[in-house]
């Protein structure tokens, strides 16, 4: 029960801290649209996020079960939390914040004639939420471990606070920089969990695989 709960603690987490890339990215581009194609594009920008984290969660579910991927998707997640430490010491959550507060406002940003089509806007934010949307889903498969319940937890949370809260959160963790750093921790404390699993576990690991190590049964409650 307690090793649930802080699953889904770690879950929440993960979600907060990696929403701050998809703000500022949708937050940005929207920014630079007319404002009557803004609110489409935040919406858009969304919808985008959500569908592509649903297709990487179904793969990445399936792929974290092929034995010697738990160790690459745990190489990932090491350079994942390498990313998310520069961004915090480059305050991208104050900057994400800041772009989404102007692109809500219809009286700031750009306010001319369009001069960037909705389409190129939607391109930039597809091909930036690709790598997020991976960063997210890569983090919410590793602690679900095979959860189908807790997995669809955190999709399900990672979309509503894009959809509603982003501003809001990217606020608290410019307020609150701590809340990012502890964040931090707790997915360098998932790769290592992770790493360890990908390169010892009997059915997965590498080592085991190749012969070069006994394999332990480390599955989820061992």
């Amino acid at each position: 029960m307690i090793d649930t709960v802080a699953d889904f603690g770690k879950i929440i987490i993960a979600d907060l801290i990696l929403s701050g890339d998809n703000a500022l990215i949708i937050g940005m581009a929207a920014a630079g649209l007319s404002p009557e194609l803004r609110k489409k594009a935040i919406l858009y920008g969304m919808v985008i996020a959500a569908v592509l984290r649903i297709v990487f969660a179904i793969i990445a579910t399936n792929l974290l079960g092929v034995p010697g991927l738990l160790f690459v998707g745990s190489l990932l997640l090491f350079w994942v939390c390498w990313r998310l430490f520069h961004e915090i010491r480059e305050s991208v959550d104050r900057e994400a914040a800041e772009a989404m507060d102007t692109a809500e406002d219809l009286e700031e940003g750009y306010t001319g004639p369009p001069r960037r089509s909705m389409k190129s806007a939607l391109i930039s934010i597809t091909i930036a939420d690709v790598s997020m949307s991976l960063d997210n889903v890569l983090a919410v498969a590793a602690i679900a471990d095979g959860d189908t319940t807790m997995l669809v937890f955190g999709l399900g949370l990672a979309i509503l606070l894009m959809a509603f809260a982003a501003t809001v959160i990217m606020k608290i963790l410019t307020k609150y920089p701590w809340i990012s750093w502890l964040g931090l921790v707790v997915l360098l404390y998932v790769a290592g969990e992770m790493f360890f699993r990908g390169a010892f576990d009997a059915n997965l690991g590498v080592l085991p695989i190749l012969g070069l190590a006994e394999g332990m049964d480390l599955g989820k409650g061992h």
